[in-house]
């Protein structure tokens, strides 16, 4: 590294140590705002730090591109983004999350119901948790097609796992005490099932749902790799590289990196609404 790259690159870094340094110690009234603003430079500082190391260093943009040439292809490339996204992010991704999601709901009721079954299925799950997704996405790529429902099955397969595992802890979280008390009251075990114990695993089922977030994402952009129609995040990555056009490459990362934010801060929006009881809730 240069001289000039090394000072440039370390005055961004103090200037933006600084403002946020300020930041931590100021007595703003609304501190939602200081929790907005403190993540928002540190990841501008980190992305002019970047753009200058890139520029001035010299690296070529088939091994690296600046962010300033991954935001213009970006903006020249929204309808291919989009329908990459409508490909793999809904009809893929969430399409597995939710049937994954179902699936574990209802496989833990009934595993609730029997201690035989609980013992078998958390092995079980355990094991097919551990699968890589290179192993099991080519199987449902030639048994489904190459089109999304084969990824809409291997994300199903890669959160049902993690959701279940969760569902049931927190269905063995009430007390032997608070389940008594329900039988007292008369609540037979569908009652006690949705008045008290469902409501007291909500921080566990939510727990499950917001890893599963990550896998969704994962598993259906790397399902791609192994079969998929010209269309995709996975087939346009790939491609990409193959061409270099690492710009490319970026873009897609950035609108995967967008598309997981926002659905892991839905469910933990939604994850406030219902469990602003729960000690984890309180500011």
């Amino acid at each position: 590294m240069t001289g000039p790259a090394l000072i440039s690159v370390l005055a961004v870094w103090a200037v933006g140590w600084f403002i946020n340094a300020r930041l931590a110690v100021s007595r703003m009234s609304d501190a939602r705002i200081i929790r907005v603003l403190v993540p928002v430079i540190f990841g501008l500082t980190l992305l002019l730090i970047w753009e200058l190391l890139v520029r001035m260093t010299g690296v070529s943009p088939i091994v690296l591109p600046p962010p300033s040439m991954i935001a213009e292809r970006f903006a020249n490339s929204l309808p291919i983004l989009w329908v990459d996204f409508e490909q793999t992010i809904v009809k893929g991704a969430m399409t597995g999350y939710v049937i994954g999601m179902i699936g574990a709901f209802a496989v833990a009721v009934l595993a609730d119901r029997s201690d035989f079954l609980t013992r078998g299925i958390l092995p079980v799950g355990g094991f097919m948790a551990a699968l890589p997704i290179v192993g099991i996405a080519p199987i449902f790529v030639k048994w489904l097609g190459s089109d999304w429902e084969s990824k809409a099955a291997v994300v199903a397969v890669m959160v049902f796992f993690p959701i279940l595992v969760n569902i049931v802890a927190g269905l063995r979280d009430t007390s032997a005490m608070q389940r008594d008390l329900m039988r007292t009251y008369g609540a037979g075990y569908w009652q006690t099932l949705f008045k008290l114990r469902l409501p007291a695993a909500m921080p566990f089922i939510f727990n499950g749902l917001k890893i599963a977030t990550t896998l969704a994402l994962i598993g259906a952009i790397v399902a791609e790799f192994f079969g998929s129609p010209t269309v995709g995040m996975g087939f346009r990555i790939s491609t990409s590289v193959g061409r270099l056009a690492l710009d490319m490459v970026w873009a897609e990362i950035v609108v995967a990196a967008i598309a997981g934010s926002t659905l892991y801060g839905a469910v933990a929006w939604i994850e406030g609404r219902v469990t602003f009881w729960h000690p984890s809730q309180r500011k």
